[in-house]
This record gives structure tokens, sequence and C-alpha cells, in this order.
């Protein structure tokens, strides 16, 4: 009898200690797996992220598979270069595993980068010191969009609106399309304009915009006003695409903005495991009102999310 209980109370005690191990365990897998998430602070230079929608998806498809977590800072005042170095220096002292950035200002960044070392990784432009840039070819972008232009010029003056005192990679897209315009066979008179000026496009017949926030004005502006230019500029977003559409835009160079949110999470967190890769350029097309539809650009003006990202 005394041995049927030591056995009962040993198998009892072998139950309890499973039951144990079965509330334990799981909570154990889900505290080890918690801390194994990377931090990952993004750094925007508007004051919202509406712009970059399409390239969060891609960055919060990335963390979801890569083990990371994602939080997304805006700045009160649009392109403070100062605030958003500011907001550099608190998340790497607030523990960021490594950052984005779509930068404002590069030398503000790269004066806070200095000071407190963490991966970077910047879309559009590059920031000394930092871990790589997701980009397209900036200068090729402007080259072969204004060959695009070139294509469909029967003469008279080309505009160039200059936004780069906001989005520092749109100057290196106006020097590409003003060299190439200028090794243009025949004379092609070219006027460099600040951005912003629109009465100076009344009666314009062509205009070059470098970025996807100016192309999207000059297009809306263009429509309210009734004006005739032909707008060639840069972007994929739904905004963009639907003034292509309209015909309000004669052609735009574009590129994923899901595969770069994508490619500059995975930078990060291998930059974090110290071993980062050496980002190519992103890939763009030139894209035509009449291309809109074709296959090769459905998925680029057309993200659907995927399970690679790319």
């Amino acid at each position: 009898m005394k041995k049927n209980n030591v056995v009962e109370i040993a198998i009892l005690s072998v139950l309890g200690a499973l039951v144990v191990l079965t509330l334990v365990i799981p909570q154990l897998l889900r505290e080890r797996s918690e801390s194994r998430l990377l931090a990952l602070s993004v750094l925007l230079r508007d004051t919202d992220s509406t712009g970059l929608a399409v390239a969060r998806q891609g960055m919060e498809q990335a963390a979801d598979e890569l083990g990371a977590e994602l939080r997304f800072l805006t700045l009160t005042v649009r392109n403070d270069g100062r605030e958003q170095a500011e907001l550099l220096r608190r998340e790497a002292e607030g523990g960021a595993d490594a950052l984005i950035a779509l930068p404002a200002d590069p030398q503000s960044l790269q004066e806070a980068l200095d000071k407190l070392p963490r991966p970077l990784v910047t879309l559009e432009v590059p920031v000394q010191g930092g871990t790589g840039t997701v980009s397209p070819d900036n200068e090729a972008v402007g080259r072969l969009l204004a060959r695009a232009l070139l294509e469909d010029w029967d003469g008279g003056l080309i505009l160039l609106l200059d936004s780069s005192g906001f989005c520092p990679e749109a100057a290196l897209r106006l020097k590409g399309a003003f060299d190439a315009l200028a090794q243009a066979e025949g004379e092609v008179p070219v006027l460099v304009l600040d951005y912003g000026y629109w009465d100076s496009l009344r009666g314009a017949r062509w205009v070059m915009a470098f970025e996807p926030g100016a192309t999207l004005q000059a297009a809306e502006w263009k429509q309210a006003e009734g004006e005739t230019f032909a707008l060639y500029g840069v972007g994929s977003s739904t905004a963009v695409t639907a003034q292509l559409e309209k015909g309000n835009i004669a052609a735009i160079a574009a590129w994923s903005d899901y595969a770069a949110g994508y490619l500059a999470v995975q930078q990060a967190v291998r930059a974090v495991g110290e071993r980062p890769e050496n980002l190519e350029p992103l890939p763009f097309s030139i894209v035509r009102g009449e291309d809109i539809y074709a296959p090769e650009n459905q998925k680029l003006l057309f993200p659907v999310m995927s399970s690679s990202g790319r």
C-alpha cells in the first residue's frame, strides 16, 4: 500500500511539474523572443508620414520578417534639419539599435552621428558616416527624365524647378537634367527657377520637377489654372500616378518606394549585426501616361504587399 502511495505521489509530482512547465516555458520563450526585437527609429523630414505611406509598408514588412520594432518620428516644422538632428541624438541616447532617416540636412545629421555613433541608413541622399543609402542614381534620374522631354521638345524655353532647398537629392537630379539638356544637339534654352513661384510658370511650354511633392503640386496648379505646359517629374505615389493618368504629367521617373522601405530596414538590421552590404542604386523607369498599365509598370505604380518585399 505504501509502495502504491509512493508511486502515486511520484506520478502526481511529475504531472504537476509538467503543468508548471507548460505555463512557464511559453512565457519564457515569449520574453526571450521579445528581447531579441531590434529597436529601429525612423526619422522623417516632414510633419507627417503620408508621403512615405508605401515605403512604410515595405519597412513594416521587413521589420516583421527580421525581428525589428519601428518607431516613426516626424518633425514639428517641415525640413528642420536641427530638429531632426536632435531627434537622432535623443533616439541614440534612448537606446535605438539603429536609425533610418530621410535627411532634411545631411550635414546636421552627420554632426549628430559623429557624437553618438549608431548605424544610420538613409533614404534618397547619403550622410557621411552612414551605413548606406537606399536611392536611385539621382543624377541618372534627372538625365533620363530630360532625355524623355527632349523626345517631345519642339522648341521653347525649358523651366527646371529647383526644390533642393528642402529636398537635398533634388539638386543632383536637377544637375543630371541640366547636363543632359546642355549636351543636346542644337541650342536648348533652359532656366532654373526656385520651386514655389507658380506665377512664373504661366504660359510656359516645358517644365521639370525633381521630387514627388514638387511634381504633384506643379500638376495640381497646372490643372487648377488651366495651363497647358508639358510637365516631367518624379514619383510613384497614387496621387502622382493619378495626375499622370489625367494627362497633367507627361512622364515620371518612378521606382519602388515599397522596395526602398524594405531594403532600408534590412540594411539597418544587418548593420546592427555588423554585416551591412554594399547597396546598389534602386532601378527606376521613365513612365509615360500611355504606359501606366503596361505589365512592367503595374507593380511599380500599384504596389501590392508581398512576402519578399521586393
